[in-house]
């Protein structure tokens, strides 16, 4: 590992941290030297990662402000004040027809892929801008645009995730803060199981080795860009950010 992609003494939140990508994240940047702080609404889940990392376990709901603002408050207390931010919680529910899906269910989705990422971005910004550091990564979905006929509350709500972390970034960027948008791709997990055997699964370990780099500073240039963990070579874009930056390139494809 480069040793620019050392994040000794960073101070790192993971939400949805308990199981599957977050999780991946976490166990990811606490190698590279990070003290992590792990954040779900299962507490067996969250406690069993933050023993494995070495971090901190927090229970909590990022659908409810005031879940989101003890959390946030805990982990500077207990590690110091945030660095980073993996905004990674978020559900899914497949529906064949949006007009036969559970009003209640439907609207939950966006109360933790949307409202869940507006809480926990809103509760570290304004330290992020006192202190004058700070970077955010913030995870979609190829679902914000490919072709799909399932899922519209999840489509909708990435969608809408993806919009937000395009405007954050815009307005963080006189403060010097970075926030990206990332795609793990189709990862295997509790949540996408279910699809079977077939499907064109992404390397699990692709989605937290983009999230490193990014913690690491080194991508800096590229806030405001969606990036995908499979699809897209870090690397080479960080290579071509004044070309990105002046050309306002984006990932966002046309063909699958």
């Amino acid at each position: 590992m480069p040793s620019e992609d050392k994040l000794d003494g960073q101070v790192v939140l993971v939400t949805g941290g308990g199981r599957g990508i977050g999780a991946s994240v976490a166990r990811e940047l606490a190698a590279a030297g990070a003290k992590v702080a792990v954040s779900a609404r299962t507490a067996e889940q969250v406690d069993e990662v933050a023993r494995e990392v070495g971090g901190l376990a927090v229970v909590a709901d990022v659908s409810r402000q005031g879940d989101v603002e003890a959390m946030v408050a805990k982990v500077e207390a207990e590690l110091g004040p945030i660095d980073f931010l993996a905004a990674n919680a978020g559900i899914a529910k497949r529906d064949s027809g949006a007009w036969e899906a559970d009003p209640d269910e439907w609207w939950q989705i966006f109360e933790v892929n949307v409202l869940g990422v507006f809480l926990t971005c809103r509760a570290v910004v304004a330290g992020m801008i006192e202190r004058g550091r700070g970077r955010i990564v913030i995870t979609g979905s190829g679902a914000a645009y490919l072709p799909t006929t399932t899922n519209s509350g999840y489509a909708a709500s990435k969608a809408a995730v993806c919009r937000f972390g395009e405007v954050l970034a815009a307005q963080l960027e006189p403060h010097g803060i970075p926030v990206f948008v990332i795609s793990p791709g189709l990862v295997r997990t509790d949540m996408t199981d279910s699809f079977g055997d077939d499907m064109p699964w992404t390397p699990p370990e692709l989605a937290p080795q983009l999230v490193h780099v990014l913690a690491s500073g080194r991508a800096d240039a590229l806030s405001g860009r969606y990036i995908h963990a499979e699809h897209d070579d870090i690397e080479d874009l960080i290579a071509r950010a004044d070309e990105i930056e002046h050309e306002d390139l984006n990932s966002i494809r046309l063909r699958r």
